[in-house]
């Protein structure tokens, strides 16, 4: 690590073309982590660009920065020049190229352009010349945080570079509901002494809902939400008409899934949901019972332990209905998780 950390070190000592990279559906993880690498590489006078495969979230759109981000789906051109021409790309937040769709196949055409992933997911692919991988960080943002600490460049971290830090590990241990560790709480304690109000950041983040956004919420706790109890299992699901209803766009969905969880004794939530051409599937479940390798060999996908996603081409009901019959597979782990 501290190898790597020199040669990068030294790679960044004078200005470059950089290209800062996460991946399709940017979570406030992804956001933060870019955004805030973004802040700090600019200090230095690098030329830096934010390019993402799919637009962000409502949620994290006041982020400092967020108005110049690249997005590939709508500015296809000037993302592949702006790839094209970098002499390094960062990859966050995701570690396979699969993640950024059509992104990927221009990231990896590019053989003599450095690459530097910082991740926290596992299983890395082996595409980058740097790769710094920590599956038990809480998020990406905690390794960006440590990444700047590692580079001797503390003093570079301000407020706005902060706030971005901050509302990733917000966002991705669901406000220290999970992912945590007595190192983490030292790296959020130093961002606190350096001035960042996570306060403010919590009326942000998860305090500046709209109206719709509530209506949906209890729509699918009323009407969509189906419990397993012999399985320990809560499932709720969204058809393309409650889209159109709801008018649901990126990012309104965000933590619904979570909510099946506050059940005592609900241990694994699914979050399934129709879309256009795919039906996606969240997964999340507490304790030491792996999400993680159900969305990997069941849903070609993957993630963290108790926080994953895949997707379905079967359709919504037959995707539902695919869950349901693997669970009696997991029957004995499910019920083995301590309260």
């Amino acid at each position: 690590m501290e190898k790597q950390l020199a040669e990068v070190k030294k790679l960044l000592s004078s200005p470059k073309k950089i290209v800062i990279t996460s991946h399709r559906n940017p979570d406030g993880d992804a956001m933060g982590s870019s955004l805030g690498l973004q802040l700090f590489l600019d200090q230095f006078g690098h030329d830096t660009t934010v390019i993402l495969p799919s637009s962000y979230p409502e949620f994290v759109a006041w982020m400092k920065g967020s108005e110049a981000i690249l997005i590939h789906d709508d500015s296809t051109v000037e993302s592949d020049e702006k790839i094209n021409a970098a002499d390094i790309i960062f990859v966050l937040d995701y570690n396979g190229l699969d993640r950024v769709d059509k992104m990927g196949e221009v990231i990896g055409a590019l053989p003599d352009t450095i690459k530097i992933m910082i991740d926290h997911h596992l299983h890395p692919d082996d595409f980058c010349d740097y790769t710094f991988s920590d599956t038990s960080a809480s998020s990406t943002c905690e390794m960006v945080y440590d990444f700047i600490i590692g580079m001797d460049e503390a003093a570079k971290l301000n407020i706005p570079l902060g706030e971005c830090l901050y509302s990733g590990i917000l966002t991705d241990t669901g406000s220290f509901k999970y992912a945590t560790s007595s190192k983490l709480f030292r790296v959020v304690a130093g961002l606190k002494d350096m001035g960042v109000d996570d306060t403010k950041l919590q009326n942000l983040l998860f305090n500046s809902l709209p109206e719709k956004n509530l209506r949906l919420l209890g729509f699918c706790l009323n009407n969509c939400m189906e419990i397993l109890p012999e399985y320990k299992t809560g499932i709720i699901s969204l058809t393309k008409e409650d889209y159109e209803h709801f008018d649901i766009q990126r990012g309104d969905t965000e933590g619904i899934v979570n909510y099946l969880l506050m059940m005592r004794d609900v241990k694994l939530a699914a979050f399934i949901t129709e879309q256009p051409t795919i039906v996606k599937i969240s997964l999340r479940s507490k304790g030491d019972f792996s999400v993680q390798k159900i969305a990997k060999k069941h849903f070609r996908g993957g993630g963290h332990r108790n926080a994953s996603g895949g997707a379905s081409f079967k359709g919504l009901r037959a995707t539902i209905n695919k869950l349901k019959k693997l669970l009696p597979e997991y029957k004995e782990a499910l019920n083995n998780i301590a309260d």
